[in-house]
């Protein structure tokens, strides 16, 4: 509703826009009697907003609030390409030296994944992965002190820690 909110403000006059404000499910203008003109113009710019706002595209926040998603699952998942951009929007913010870029997202899109429930499935996915990693590096963790240990073992009976019947072994040439 915010991003609804601020969309529908930003193609109002600024005398006007204090006087906009989105509810759930609908919006409302509240003006004085004498503004009846004004009204009827804010009106009839509301009206064509909110007719364009399918087509707009969804900002990052607005995505995670729909699909209840954190912004680092957001970043890993467009990395992945599991979410689509439809290309990215440059902002330049007031008091800022900089510009800020980001991703946007195509509406029908976002609808998609949140009708499939694909976010839940994701989160699974991840879940498994990141358990196949964790076995792996302690497989590989096991792997790397049992050679420091073979190693260590090595070195021990090279400088002389000879073994019992070592001697015999050795002279019946098995070793070459």
């Amino acid at each position: 509703m915010k991003g609804i909110e601020r969309e529908v403000r930003a193609h109002l006059p600024w005398a006007v826009r204090k006087y906009a404000k989105a509810e759930t499910g609908r919006f409302v203008l509240r003006m004085a009697e004498e503004d009846a003109e004004a009204f009827e113009a804010a009106s009839k710019k509301i009206t064509r907003t909110v007719a364009t706002l399918e087509t707009l595209p969804v900002l990052p926040r607005e995505a995670e609030d729909v699909l209840a998603i954190s912004s680092r699952e957001r970043h890993k998942w467009l990395k992945d390409g599991r979410l689509q951009s439809i290309g990215t929007r440059t902002v330049k913010m007031r008091g800022r030296s900089k510009s800020v870029t980001f991703h946007v997202f195509d509406p029908r899109h976002i609808e998609d994944v949140l009708d499939h429930d694909l976010p839940n499935i994701w989160r699974e996915q991840d879940a498994e992965e990141v358990t196949r990693n964790r076995r792996r590096g302690a497989n590989k963790a096991a792997r790397t002190r049992a050679d420091k240990d073979q190693k260590r073992l090595g070195k021990d009976v090279a400088e002389g820690d000879a073994l019992e019947g070592w001697d015999a072994f050795e002279d019946e040439g098995l070793l070459r």
